[in-house]
Parts: C-alpha cells; sequence; structure tokens
C-alpha cells in the first residue's frame, strides 16, 4: 500500500547521531528529517509537519527543553527525548514540559523501535478516539471495578488510589486498555511490550504477568472481570 510514510523529525547537535537515526528509521520506512540544533528544529517543525520527534536534550543555541516547550506551545506532537545516561533530572524535567517517553543513549535499536511504535500507535488512538465519551477531558479511561487509566500520567488507580505496578505490567496493561475490546494473543503482547521474538516459553511471562495485573487490580483474581482470557485465542479489557 503506497501510504505516505510517517516523518520522524531527528534533533542531535551530533551528526553521526543524526545520521545513524535516520538510517535506521528509514530501514524501518519512517522518511526523515534532521536537525542539528534546537533553534534549527523549532524553524523547520511546523513547515515539516513530522509525526514524532526524537530530541536530544543536551544542545547549544537552544536545548531539548526550550524545543519542547516551543512545540507543545501549539502541537502535540509525539516527543522522545534523547539523553544522555546519568542525566535524571533532565528527563524529569523533559517529561514535565511534555515529552512523552526518553531514550538513554547509547540506545538499542530494538527499543527505539518499540517506542516510536507504541507512541505513534497510541498518538493515532488518541486522535481517533478525541470523540470518545468514556474518556474525560483529561485522557482518563474509566474501566469495571473503579480501575481508571490516566495515560498522562503513565498511571493505573484502583478506588482512586494509585497502583504500584513494574514498568511491564504497566506497558501490558496499556496495551490491553488501548484495544479494548480487542482479543490480544500473547505473541502479540510479548513481542510488543517486550520487544523480542515470542517463543513458547515467552507464553509464561505473559501468564505471570496478566497473573500479577489480575492480583493488583481484580476484586476477585480468581474471577477476573476486568482482564479477560479468552481461551485459546489471548486476553481482552472490555
Amino acid at each position: 500500500p503506497n501510504m505516505a510514510k510517517q516523518k520522524i523529525m531527528i534533533v542531535d547537535d551530533d551528526k553521526n547521531i543524526c545520521e545513524l537515526l535516520r538510517l535506521y528509521l528509514e530501514k524501518e520506512d519512517f522518511s526523515t528529517v534532521l536537525a542539528y540544533d534546537g533553534r534549527q528544529a523549532v524553524d523547520s517543525f511546523d513547515a515539516e509537519k513530522p509525526d514524532l520527534v526524537l530530541l536530544d536534550i543536551m544542545m547549544p543555541v537552544m536545548d531539548g527543553i526550550q524545543v519542547i516547550r516551543e512545540i507543545r506551545s501549539g502541537s502535540k506532537t509525539p516527543v522522545i527525548m534523547l539523553t544522555a545516561k546519568g542525566t535524571e533530572m533532565d528527563k524529569v524535567q523533559g517529561l514535565d514540559y511534555g515529552a512523552d517517553d526518553y531514550i538513554v543513549k547509547p540506545f538499542h535499536s530494538i527499543d527505539l523501535r518499540l517506542k516510536v511504535g507504541a507512541i505513534l500507535r497510541r498518538y493515532e488512538l488518541y486522535r481517533n478516539r478525541g470523540e470518545e465519551t468514556e474518556e474525560d477531558g483529561d485522557g482518563r479511561v474509566h474501566f469495571t471495578g473503579d480501575v481508571e487509566w490516566r495515560p498522562e500520567e503513565k498511571a493505573i488507580y484502583k478506588l482512586g488510589s494509585p497502583v504500584e505496578l513494574t514498568e511491564r505490567e504497566y506497558l501490558l496493561f496499556a496495551r490491553l486498555a488501548e484495544s479494548r475490546g480487542e482479543c490480544l494473543t500473547p505473541a502479540t503482547l510479548y513481542e510488543e511490550v517486550w520487544g523480542e521474538t515470542y517463543l513458547t516459553s515467552s507464553s509464561n511471562t505473559v501468564i505471570v504477568h496478566i497473573a500479577n495485573l489480575r492480583r493488583k487490580l481484580e476484586k476477585d483474581p480468581s474471577s477476573p472481570t476486568l482482564i479477560r482470557t479468552v481461551w485459546g485465542k489471548g486476553y481482552v479489557i472490555d
């Protein structure tokens, strides 16, 4: 199908990293546009209208945080920050200003693909689902058993209190929640949430994580009403 390719803007003052990301993303069938400093990125953002921005935090001329603020002043286009190891503060600040996720350099290409894919999917859903009634204005989604998903906070609440989840548990719930009503196979869940090729043994990993989620979220984990098993197929959240 000759759908228009999704366009990703790569912003990093290190030209080698830009080039590496460009090669990698074009291999994954995205089109790319490069900027080597924040000012250039902001200037070409409106003209290029990228579907997603990969943004280095530490840059001369205008740092990534300022770029995010500029972008967010008029657009909800997803932004993934590229941060060097150990710059915990940058990540926190970037997420505060509206970045959607971050990747720590040096990163693994699979990690990049997963995050880019997941965020573009989520953004599509967000755009297409703006009309749905079950979402509050801030994107919160309510489920049976007083469970509430707050994508903005990357958090799940039960009876109004946040539930302690591991990152994988959260991602697993989010993947089921964004496809509510659709049964997802263990293979789909494993490949998208863990980012690895599904093997027979992988189903145990999925089963254990689903069990943990049920233990934390269901009124009665032994007869779940929130995350249902569809025998022989997979799992569904209605």
